[in-house]
């Protein structure tokens, strides 16, 4: 079981935040300032959600203290909205940034989305139902064919799958395959998910992999 630390200063988000993690599965630690944080910080903790206004030492002056201790995925919570802060979050060391107010189940695909991609694995491969990826040299094989993707392509289809039965969120594909995420828009991500499928459907025509959750996201179906 996963172990998320909350590093909040507002009493009732803390309690919301303790509330919903419990209710999917996690363990909670928590702390109400950027020095209790660094106290509370160890090995045992996988993943940080980090409120950027704190009493004492800001979020963005403990980032890097904490990432010390322990490195781990910080999502940054904040009201402010400002481009520029959000890429220098990113600098100091925060994988995530999630705007106040914030949608739950978008934050929980957010987290479970950062835990896979930190989680240590053995293998090079990601396997699906007919589909394997050969994440070391960007190669994808449907029903023993090569597929021809590109590399944004591969990217799009190893977050998929990696979630497969669970809605990844545009939002989430975006900051995840995108470098330069500002210039990625919703009409983009369509086409290269729409060649992702007319490139499957050609070697497997009776199979649909890719469900589209209407306004919201993508889902690989196992």
């Amino acid at each position: 079981m996963k172990t998320i630390l909350i590093i909040e200063d507002d009493k009732d988000i803390n309690e919301m935040l303790q509330q919903l993690l419990k209710q999917k599965g996690f363990n909670v630690e928590i702390a109400y300032s950027g020095t209790e944080a660094i106290l509370v910080h160890n090995k045992n903790i996988d993943l940080i959600i980090l409120d950027l206004m704190l009493p004492g030492k800001n979020g963005d002056e403990i980032i890097e203290e904490l990432k010390k201790k322990n490195d781990v995925p910080i999502i940054v919570l904040s009201a402010i909205s400002d481009i520029d802060k959000k890429l220098d979050l990113f600098k100091f060391g925060a994988v995530d940034y999630m705007t106040k107010p914030f949608n739950n189940e978008e934050l929980i695909a957010r987290i479970n989305v950062h835990l896979k991609k930190n989680s240590s694995t053995t293998s090079n491969y990601i396997e699906s139902d007919d589909i394997k990826l050969d994440l070391n040299n960007y190669q994808g094989i449907c029903n023993g064919i090569n597929i021809n993707l590109t590399k944004t392509e591969f990217n799009l289809l190893r977050i998929l799958m990696k979630n497969k039965n669970q809605v990844v969120t545009k939002s989430i594909l975006f900051d995840t395959v995108w470098d330069d995420w500002t210039s990625a828009d919703e009409n983009t991500l369509n086409v290269h998910i729409s060649n992702i499928r007319n490139k499957l459907k050609k070697i497997n025509p009776n199979k649909e992999y890719i469900e589209t959750i209407w306004s919201i996201g993508y889902k690989f179906k196992n």
